[in-house]
């Protein structure tokens, strides 16, 4: 196929996807309301534990299988083997659940195709304007969430996820697509690669990390309200403990710190000395990629140090995904810099 062509099928392919995100949307909607609890007489007693032991129904270890006993991984915060998810899902819900969970796939496989044909369009790597980096870092999101709920079975964060790529990608789609075209020279290097591919990674972690986090408050108010009297509903059961969410993001988080670190504050150096001839300029992409690598340190040296696991944690790593996606789109659309032809 020639680029045309090849342009034309991730044309076509992109919105397709968005629209099997938003079809996945629909069915994880589903299968939240039908969640239904088991043994609700013993919810309280359970509640009183959470935090102080990792023995009731809510949380049984450090893994993240979702409801299913699972011991693989080390996801939790409180060390020991599996977390479970509280309720039982009904028939349908479970039905929905799988086919939620299908269609995400489906979606990722023509996104994953809509990306490569981009790139192969292009003859370069997906990612030298805002569309393809967004679609680009929208993809990492789904192949995160897609490798963790392989290995820990986390169907319970596919609300949130198939959410945002779908908001991500109907926005590319929508008021951000830019026709397939060479590269400007600074874009030159192979440094770029390193750079954004391990930009759009991190992003896709952070914005797991993110949507767990979220998760763990609402989690938290409902078992709070559950140990004063009032009954729980079941998108809540729906979930596991309160103390495996925070250890879910704990982790994600920590996984992608590192990897912004060596992909914007290492790689984008380097790649800026090839391209403008310094180092670091204090570029206003520069400056909020280096407040985004600031608050998530201050999010993980805040666990490490003064123990600050739960809420307030929490509000941390939702305050760095904001401040992630300002530096994606805010700075490239309200501020003027060497950064502004690209969405990186």
């Amino acid at each position: 196929m020639n680029a045309e062509t090849l342009a034309n099928v991730s044309n076509l392919v992109i919105p397709t996807a968005t629209v099997v995100y938003a079809l996945a949307l629909v069915s994880h909607t589903i299968e939240w309301a039908g969640s239904r609890t088991v043994q609700p007489a013993a919810e309280t007693k359970d509640l009183v534990s959470v935090g102080t032991t990792a023995s009731s129904g809510y949380v049984s270890g450090a893994g993240i299988g979702a409801g299913s006993g699972d011991s693989r991984g080390s996801v939790g915060s409180s060390g020991s083997s599996a977390v479970k998810a509280s309720g039982e899902l009904g028939p349908k819900a479970a039905a929905a659940s799988r086919i939620g969970l299908l269609l995400t796939f489906l979606a990722f496989l023509l996104h994953f195709t809509g990306v490569l044909t981009r790139g192969l369009a292009a003859e370069r790597a997906p990612w030298g304007n805002m569309y393809e980096f967004a679609i680009t870092s929208s993809l990492a999101v789904a192949i995160v969430y897609l490798a963790l709920v392989r290995r820990y079975r986390l169907q319970w964060l596919g609300l949130g996820v198939t959410l945002i790529i779908g908001s991500v990608l109907g926005l590319a789609v929508l008021a951000l697509y830019t026709p397939a075209g060479p590269l400007v020279p600074a874009l030159h290097s192979y440094w770029l690669v390193i750079h954004v591919s391990a930009a759009a990674m991190s992003g896709g972690a952070f914005t797991i990390g993110a949507v767990a986090s979220v998760l763990y408050l609402l989690k938290a108010r409902a078992e709070r309200k559950a140990v004063d009297g009032v009954q729980m509903s079941g998108a809540m059961r729906r979930l596991p403990g309160s103390d495996a969410i925070d250890g879910v993001a704990y982790k994600v988080l920590a996984f992608s710190f590192p990897l912004w670190t060596f992909g914007v504050l290492v790689a984008g150096p380097i790649w800026a000395e090839y391209a403008w001839g310094r180092y670091w300029g204090w570029d206003p992409k520069e400056v909020w990629s280096l407040v985004t690598w600031v608050v998530y340190a201050a999010y993980l040296h805040a666990r490490a140090t003064a123990g600050w696991r739960g809420r307030r944690a929490a509000i941390i790593a939702i305050v760095g995904w904001f401040v992630f996606i300002f530096n994606f789109v805010g700075v490239n659309l309200l501020v003027s810099g060497l950064h502004s032809y690209a969405g990186i």
